[in-house]
């Protein structure tokens, strides 16, 4: 695929998306990572959030920190989420979705957990997955004295943290340890194989075939035989998961990964409710949040996560 379709008008501009994909490195990764911590870590800018750091302890010892979001204004009886930052599983913070966040508290005042998982250029598969599931194991345990109802626990990502986000609800059903209601895997990173069309020969702005090969090495490692968690696209049985909402461009290399995604829930008998966004790259609704193209994914997103709230719920069976 070379990307045949037009980029939406509105989306076009700026180099450095264009340049991007060509200049993604481990050592870019690193920089980033260091830049967005001095810059946004531990801070909340919204005037509208609450914002509480916890650090929890890891099985070996370390500690994983927790960035915990509520509104400005009590609320009780609401949905517990677990929400995973994207970046090719190499880089982010979870303080750069304070968007993402507002948005879902105005549909429908929530506790939102995101992690600030380990990133691969410090440790591969595994450990962000595992940080993943941590997390949510904590707010399952925890959410209660925030004012979460246990049987709305959903999950969610966009990107990387989407891909994570399928991946921990797989694990989830597998282990049956926690119950999740609801996932909103949004343009989700879920298969190394790169086999699809629009993974292949992409040279779309913010993420292309080359970007999407490094982040995967990094990703996977040394790994040699990949488990459906590592790359969720792999996986049989897509039963027993959770209703989800996402949505997809369909210039980007997830695009069609993302649509397979959507068409084996919907064969296992699983809610879904999907849109694609013509003329759209990877991210296209954070890059560009002021187009109409991207309000328009985001109204999608949020209205999937308020009917979400008024009609899925999922009992946590006690052991």
């Amino acid at each position: 695929m070379t990307n045949p379709k037009e980029i939406a008008p509105e989306l076009k501009g700026n180099l450095l998306f264009k340049m991007f994909p060509y200049l993604y490195s481990k050592t870019l990764s690193k920089l980033a990572n260091s830049f967005l911590y001095r810059t946004l870590g531990g801070q909340v800018k919204s005037q509208k959030l609450r914002y509480e750091e916890k650090f929890i302890s890891r099985p070996n010892g370390s500690q994983l920190r927790l960035c915990i979001y509520r509104s400005k204004e009590p609320a009780t009886n609401t949905p517990g989420i677990l929400w995973l930052h994207g970046g090719g599983y190499s880089m982010g913070i979870p303080e750069m979705d304070e968007r993402t966040y507002e948005a879902l508290m105005s549909a429908r005042p929530c506790t939102i957990v995101a992690p600030d998982y380990r990133r691969s250029v410090d440790a591969p598969y595994p450990a962000a997955l595992d940080d993943s599931y941590l997390a949510l194991e904590w707010l399952k345990e925890h959410g209660a004295a925030y004012g979460c109802r246990s049987d709305q626990l959903m999950v969610g990502g966009n990107s990387a943290g989407g891909g994570l986000a399928v991946s921990v609800a797989m694990m989830a059903r597998d282990k049956q340890e926690i119950q999740l209601a609801y996932q909103m895997p949004l343009y989700p990173m879920l298969d190394n194989r790169m086999v699809t069309e629009s993974s292949r020969n992409n040279h779309a702005p913010v993420w292309n075939t080359r970007a999407n090969q490094i982040a995967w090495e990094l990703y996977l490692g040394k790994l040699v035989e990949i488990p459906i968690y590592a790359s969720p696209a792999q996986a049989t049985d897509y039963s027993g998961l959770p209703p989800a909402g996402t949505y997809v461009g369909d210039i980007e290399p997830f695009y069609d990964e993302t649509r397979q995604y959507v068409k084996n829930l919907e064969a296992a008998g699983v809610p879904v409710n999907f849109k694609v966004y013509e003329g759209a790259y990877h991210g296209f609704s954070q890059v560009k949040p002021n187009t109409v193209i991207a309000q328009e994914a985001f109204a999608f997103f949020v209205e999937n996560y308020r009917y979400a709230c008024k009609h899925y719920f999922a009992k946590q069976v006690e052991k």
